[in-house]
């Protein structure tokens, strides 16, 4: 069915753009949200009075669109991603995180707008990603990919103790354990004397 877009959409068109949609689509994603209206005399006639207001806001988009351009192509995206040694991503390089970093760097721009060759990039390497911006003005944003350094570091195996030896040193003496007196070897004791004789009288 044909409606009158309301809102910019991506990948659809801008405001006041006459589409060919789906009836579902329309009915139950457009119409709600109030992105776009039924293409009906109506409408049109609504749409006509606000004709110059929306040239203005599109001739002032066009000019923003210029001004970002030329940003996003001097900049140059560095993204850091695990890899192994013949430089395959563990990951992969997908809109959404060029979205988020287009984000970091002052650019918030949805991902719907950020086209990848072959959707992804899963190796490390320099590319160009296009950008949508406005009606047909795009840019060109290079992508440098690179792996991450993965440091590992290996720690010396402390030595274990014998685990025999510890358990009797720790090992706690029985509750009803009796003392045992220290043994003396027969050169430390004292010597013995014999008792006097006493002389018995009758």
């Amino acid at each position: 069915m044909k409606v009158i877009l309301n809102k910019d959409l991506a990948q659809l068109g801008e405001e006041g753009d006459v589409k060919e949609v789906a009836r579902g689509y329309a009915r139950n994603y457009l119409f709600p949200r109030g992105i776009a209206f039924p293409y009906t005399e109506r409408v049109i006639k609504q749409f006509e009075a606000r004709k110059g207001e929306i040239d203005a806001r599109k001739q002032e988009k066009r000019k923003d669109a210029a001004s970002i351009r030329e940003k996003l192509e001097a900049l140059n995206l560095l993204i850091t991603m695990p890899a192994g040694a013949n430089g395959k991503l563990y990951g992969a390089v997908t809109s959404q995180t060029i979205a988020d970093e287009l984000t970091k760097q002052g650019f918030p721009i949805e991902r719907k707008r950020i086209e990848l060759t072959g959707n992804s990039f899963k190796s490390v390497g320099k590319y160009k990603v296009s950008v949508k911006l406005y009606e047909s003005a795009a840019a060109e944003v290079s992508v440098t990919v690179q792996a991450q350094e993965v440091k590992t570091e290996t720690k010396p195996e402390a030595a274990r103790p014998n685990r025999r030896r510890r358990r009797s040193e720790e090992a706690p003496a029985p509750a009803n354990a009796v003392p045992v007196p220290e043994q003396t070897s027969p050169a430390d004791a004292a010597p013995v004397q014999a008792e006097e004789a006493v002389p018995v009288t009758e």
